[in-house]
């Protein structure tokens, strides 16, 4: 068969797919392919995968935060090592990382950076974005397709045939490494476990439901990339108090009042506490997922390159992961109390906190201290920093248009204003004392320090 023929046949059966999907999906897929909106192209087509990837986010039921914050490393990291082999200053991380093996032999000497990228996404988007509706899973294969159905015809057969090669065969790999970890695999499948009872203690958190239990309390022991939970640092909480006039008991009242007057006022802690949210599985993003449409967002705005968009993203993932798993192992080692169960007892019984009508329990289904969202902004704020600068003029867009919660864009003019902005949301939403949030902060930065000394670079 002549080669004008072959790659119009395999045009053809590219595409088929997608007409036979969109025929019956109202053509759902093409919500991700969006107009130019940078000027590298394989930077464009990491947005693009990155669109998806929150729409994923906001429908995958079981994984947040801590399961999410994982994947996120992962997809990251082969995303990375597919394309670091033609990034100048940066090198793979299988030098780095314990057990990651990439053999560079099974890479042909030409291949297509965006027909590998594309691939690989799909592979690993596929894998780590579990317990999503069967429609979403479709929806990777169909954009997986869609973009293909493009980048095939400006290379020739061999290269796109080696170009996919080389996309499926990092994705694999990095999905062996995931893998190895045996303490994460096990708990994703188990995420709240039965044989998990809460220590019972004065002040101490637990559970009065099924829907309500423990939420991976083992996250302790899964893989961290650059710092561990035995590396970082521990400050305790205050000590639980009854006395109305303690400092435990003035934070308690703080969050009653706080949350009780914005529902009440409809004021703008309302407005913040439900803008920066993000608990609800298939209203909103998850807490780490934010940070990746932050991220996105800042790298449309500054019109970046793939190399520092590939980077960035890289030691996002790293920090997320790692925040989860050294907050989740202060959460379960301190066992500090909601606000809600302290406030009803000791202060108004009527309570309920302004997450409550989202959701069918008052909070979260793990310990208070120290709050992860607070983690996450910050340990993702350190990023940033380290990235863009502190002081920044941006709009954030992540929830624009939604009309279940009150979703208008926020303006910062820095960095730092948007994560305390995003820690202390908490408190008017009536789920976390001050202390949770200000430790949360402290830790998230420390991760993040950790993070930027990260050297990719060429030694």
């Amino acid at each position: 068969m002549k080669t004008s023929n072959l790659k119009w046949l395999l045009l053809v059966l590219l595409a088929l797919p997608i007409f036979e999907s969109c025929s019956t999906d109202d053509n759902q897929v093409n919500t991700y392919i969006n107009e130019t909106v940078v000027t590298d192209e394989t930077t464009q087509l990491i947005v693009e995968w990155n669109e998806l990837w929150l729409e994923l986010d906001r429908y995958t039921y079981g994984m947040r935060p801590n399961a999410t914050a994982r994947s996120l490393a992962y997809i990251n990291l082969a995303a990375y090592e597919t394309v670091v082999d033609d990034m100048v200053d940066f090198t793979s991380n299988a030098s780095r990382l314990q057990n990651l093996t990439i053999d560079n032999s099974q890479r042909a000497n030409t291949i297509d950076l965006n027909i590998a990228l594309n691939t690989c996404y799909a592979v690993v988007m596929d894998y780590f974005m579990y317990n999503i509706p069967i429609e979403m899973n479709n929806e990777i294969d169909q954009f997986k397709v869609t973009k293909e159905n493009v980048l095939f015809q400006n290379v020739t057969n061999q290269v796109f045939i080696d170009s996919r090669q080389w996309g499926n065969y990092v994705a694999e790999q990095v999905i062996a490494y995931s893998q190895t970890d045996l303490q994460a695999e096990s708990q994703i499948l188990d995420p709240q476990p039965l044989s998990y009872e809460p220590p019972i203690g004065a002040g101490y958190w637990t559970y009065s439901a099924d829907q309500e239990r423990a939420l991976f309390p083992y996250w302790q022991s899964v893989r961290t990339f650059v710092i561990s939970s035995d590396d970082t640092s521990t400050i305790a909480p205050m000590d639980y108090n009854e006395d109305s006039n303690s400092d435990y008991f003035a934070q308690m009242n703080e969050v009653y009042i706080t949350n009780n007057a914005a529902k009440l006022e409809n004021n703008e802690d309302l407005w913040v506490a439900e803008y920066w949210s993000d608990d609800v599985e298939g209203l909103m993003m998850s807490p780490p997922g934010r940070q990746i449409s932050i991220a996105k967002q800042l790298i449309v705005q500054n019109d970046f390159n793939h190399e520092t968009s590939l980077v960035l993203l890289l030691k996002l993932g790293f920090a997320l992961n790692d925040a989860a798993v050294s907050t989740w192992a202060d959460k379960y080692n301190y066992m500090v109390m909601r606000p809600h169960v302290y406030i009803q007892e000791f202060i108004d019984p009527e309570f309920e906190t302004n997450l409550y009508k989202f959701i069918n329990w008052p909070n979260p289904s793990f310990p208070g201290y120290p709050s992860g969202h607070s983690c996450f902004a910050s340990a993702a704020g350190g990023i940033f920093i380290d990235t863009f600068g502190n002081t920044i003029d941006f709009t954030e867009r992540a929830h624009e248009g939604r009309t279940e919660f009150s979703s208008a864009p926020r303006h910062f003019n820095s960095i730092s204003e948007m994560v305390e902005e995003a820690a202390f949301s908490r408190i008017p939403l009536g789920v976390h004392m001050r202390i949770d949030c200000t430790e949360g902060m402290r830790l998230g930065y420390e991760i993040s320090e950790a993070v930027n000394d990260f050297d990719l670079s060429v030694n």
